[in-house]
């Protein structure tokens, strides 16, 4: 019998507290509130000396359904396709253009946010359309 509780979701990025934002905004996620005394994760990085700032954030589902999303820095950048990526799914259910149409909208919102739009994988045989985008560091994830 499987032992685990939870899961969590790491990303290695070089701003975690901006990505962490910037997918808390784009799943509903609310970020984990700073450490004890700390008013803000401004005023918390501020206290601490410079190579120590900005180096953990993490978001969760406020429902407690969805996996928590930890967001650690690196010190290298993304180089190369992520093996393992998030499906955002908006348009659960939906088909041709009614599906397509409410992507563009969830795409252009994401985009506000600062999300890079790559490419509209069109509906075949097999899968309804997908949009594949980049968070605000570049890693890949699929709008379906």
């Amino acid at each position: 019998m499987a032992s685990i509780k939870q899961v969590q979701i790491t990303f290695d990025c070089a701003s975690p507290l901006r990505v962490a934002r910037f997918w808390a905004e784009t799943l509903g996620y609310v970020v984990a509130p700073p450490p004890e005394g700390f008013d803000t994760w401004e005023a918390y990085n501020e206290s601490l000396p410079p190579e120590e700032r900005d180096t953990w954030a993490a978001c969760a589902d406020p429902s407690g359904v969805g996996p928590r999303l930890y967001f650690q820095r690196v010190p290298e950048g993304k180089v190369v396709k992520n093996r393992v990526h998030v499906d955002v799914r908006a348009g659960i259910g939906l088909v041709g253009a009614e599906r397509l149409a409410t992507l563009e909208a969830e795409c252009a919102r994401l985009v506000a946010l600062g999300a890079t739009r790559v490419r509209l994988l069109p509906a075949d045989e097999e899968n309804e359309s997908c949009i594949v985008m980049q968070d605000v560091e570049g890693n890949e994830f699929c709008l379906d």
